[in-house]
């Protein structure tokens, strides 16, 4: 596998173990070849989208890791580092104006208008980004890109396969996301280094299964928008592939972190290991 590392700095280990338990989160990097969603920041001539897909918080947790897998159209080497984008959204209509605007068929369970958390590639956010190669081919046999529409052409089926190298990107936080108990969506946003190139994220299983998978519910599909019906968003399966019935995706990614506070018992066995070590220096020294 070929691997392309972009450091930014390191992290202490005193410092991830002041900061709770690992976990993970949230998994589904189970990757399927059903559909490759665009997502992608704005740039001068680019119209920024957005795919977005949800997860469940159950406790408090302080996210240190995201991981998800998708095409890079371009290969590997197209990946622009300096464009990426990390958010994560709640589910509407929280952070949202309420009633919507009506441009779209639904709102119900899609995204906020506006994102909960942000990370951008900054030495402030990120510690490193690892992208892996997992396949140099790999086709997904539907892809959402430029039809992304207002009312009264949301359904356009989608527009074909598109082919490129599988990449997962392995992201370090400097500066942890903070989530309290609730449902939530991820976004990442990829660019690249070439117009002729793209970013698309690929779909997962859905219902989610697997080895290391996370299953919840309820299990959102997975919505889309552009700058064009920013702040509203589509159902990529149901609004705009359509059909009778009509498909529904989730998304290649995985949340990992700590407990966002210790838990007693944690705090309880430090005081006591210090205590411990405090004792031990006092006798050495008399």
């Amino acid at each position: 596998m070929r691997k392309v590392i972009f450091a930014l700095g390191c992290i202490l280990a005193c410092a991830r173990l002041a900061a709770g338990t690992p976990i993970v989160v949230f998994s589904n990097l189970a990757v399927t070849n059903g559909m490759g969603a665009a997502s992608r920041p704005d740039s001068p001539g680019i119209t920024e989208i957005e795919a977005a897909d949800d997860f469940l918080v159950n406790n408090g947790v302080r996210v240190t890791e995201l991981k998800f897998i998708g095409l890079l159209t371009g290969g590997i080497g197209s990946f622009d580092p300096s464009t990426m984008n990390l958010e994560i959204y709640r589910v509407f209509p929280n952070d949202s104006q309420n009633p919507p605007d009506g441009r779209v068929p639904t709102r119900v369970n899609s995204p906020s208008d506006v994102a909960f958390a942000e990370r951008g590639f900054n030495a402030t956010d990120i510690t490193s980004v690892t992208v892996t190669q997992l396949a140099a081919s790999f086709t997904a046999l539907n892809s959402v890109k430029n039809g992304i529409h207002p009312l009264p052409n949301v359904q356009t089926n989608g527009e074909g396969p598109v082919t490129g190298a599988e990449v997962m990107f392995d992201v370090l936080l400097k500066a942890p996301i903070v989530l309290p108990a609730d449902h939530y969506f991820f976004v990442p946003q990829i660019g690249t280094n070439s117009p002729d190139t793209s970013f698309f994220w690929l779909s997962a299983s859905r219902p989610i299964a697997g080895a290391g998978t996370t299953p919840f519910a309820p299990d959102l599909q997975a919505w889309i928008r552009n700058g064009n019906i920013d702040p509203d968003w589509l159902r990529i399966g149901t609004d705009i592939v359509g059909g009778n019935p009509a498909p529904t995706f989730n998304l290649a990614f995985e949340v990992d972190g700590d407990l966002a506070t210790p838990e007693p018992g944690s705090l309880l066995l430090a005081g006591t290991g210090l205590a411990l070590l405090g004792r031990r220096l006092r006798r050495k020294k008399s």
